[in-house]
């Protein structure tokens, strides 16, 4: 499978250079925990980073700083872990285990956003494989049944 087809595709967005209380305001009403932070060169969002409302607690209402003199740039991650739409589910899910990552933008082969993964898609998918690999032995004690007779 491959990871795009999992993706969100409607992905709430902001530039660097949102305050940091814009974001969480675009946040509340999107009813989203996260925004890409993305230029646009050529008109197409390219993802440069992230912001997580945990970010906004974390960095800056523990801190005590004022969120409107803040930036999404100031406390965004710019470490920013990508997946490619075409590339595998399993795969995807090794490299957001490895960096302890559980939303990752998903991009087009040029590098633009096509959508954003989370654990919580991942997890939709695999129990939803799970639920399909527990069908195998009712189907297979049922076909031995109606051979054996």
């Amino acid at each position: 499978m491959e990871v795009g087809k999992l993706s969100t595709t409607d992905t709430i967005c902001c530039s660097r250079d949102e305050s940091v209380q814009g974001a969480a305001f675009l946040m509340r009403k999107h009813h989203v925990g996260d925004l890409v932070v993305v230029e646009e060169p050529d008109g197409e969002r390219i993802p440069i980073g992230i912001v997580t409302d945990r970010d906004i607690v974390v960095s800056v209402i523990a801190l005590g700083l004022d969120p409107l003199g803040l930036q999404v740039g100031d406390i965004m991650t710019d470490d920013l872990l990508t997946a490619g739409e075409n590339d595998d589910v399993y795969a995807t899910i090794e490299r957001m285990r490895l960096r302890g990552i559980r939303r990752v933008p998903v991009v087009t082969d040029s590098g633009a956003l096509a959508g954003i993964v989370s654990a919580d898609d991942l997890l939709t998918f695999l129990a939803e494989e799970m639920e399909e690999l527990s069908r195998i032995s009712p189907y297979q004690q049922q076909h031995e049944k109606r051979a054996r007779q």
